[in-house]
């Protein structure tokens, strides 16, 4: 199954990372009670990042759920797409994604002046369905944090089911921070995307380095790096089912 050809306009969510002598390191937000948004739009609050729907291909039921600290899940989802785009991409985010920010994310920063860039991610991956579990990180070609970025949308993939691809075509292979990647790269109308596909698959990351894989990039000519870094996102780009995806602790 091919990936969507054209990125959603609504909310954005991304990832919480470490950048050291870039930007500070983040405490995670304090546990409470839980909470559910069943609006395709909806967002939740988790400290210094924010959950975010994103459902933008479907009007299929998805809630999602949030138990405190980074803990999330798709609670309520029976998506049935054969093909194309997906139907949503809930995830969890730091920085600006189409006008929405996160407090306290030290973005945007340019690439050049990125010192270093970890995360770590676990995962519920159910049995079933088609999807993918990826990371979306958004480069602009200057510091604005509104609209489409115009530099180049990065997507870690670290795991998939289902028969589903990034977008664009395998050119290469790479090792970086002592795992294995394919590599896919397309052009869309106004920006880049790479794509980095865990080989194999894995249900979580610990210190992933970030860091290493935009150099390899910049290597490539998919990130220029004079770009700003605006947005990072961990989620799952969902095709079919969903119910049961989560996010156990992520940083």
């Amino acid at each position: 199954m091919s990936r969507r050809l054209l990125r959603p306009r609504a909310f954005a969510a991304a990832l919480a990372f470490a950048v050291a002598a870039a930007l500070p390191a983040v405490a995670a937000p304090a546990a409470q009670a839980a909470t559910t948004t069943c609006s395709g739009s909806g967002t939740i609050p988790a400290g210094d990042y924010m959950i975010q729907a994103n459902e933008w291909n479907s009007s299929a039921t998805q809630c999602l759920t949030y138990n405190g600290g980074t803990s999330w899940s798709v609670s309520t989802a029976n998506f049935n797409l054969s093909g194309g785009a997906p139907a949503t991409y809930p995830s969890i985010f730091k920085g600006c994604h189409w006008g929405l920010c996160t407090g306290n994310s030290g973005l945007p920063i340019q690439m050049s002046n990125l010192g270093s860039a970890t995360t770590s991610w676990s995962t519920n991956q159910p049995g079933s369905g088609a999807y993918d579990v990826a990371y979306d990180i958004w480069f602009n070609s200057s510091p604005t944090t509104s609209g489409q970025p115009d530099g180049t949308e990065v997507m870690i993939w670290i795991n998939s089911r289902g028969g589903v691809q990034p977008f664009g075509s395998q050119t290469g292979t790479t090792y970086v921070d002592g795992m294995n990647w394919k590599v896919w790269t397309g052009q869309q109308t106004s920006w880049k995307i790479i794509s980095y596909v865990l080989n194999p698959g894995a249900t979580s990351v610990s210190n992933l380095d970030l860091k290493a894989l935009f150099n390899d990039a910049v290597a490539r000519g998919s990130i220029n790096p004079s770009n700003y870094l605006i947005d990072v996102e961990a989620g799952f780009e969902i095709w079919q089912g969903g119910q049961g995806l989560g996010t156990n602790s992520f940083s």
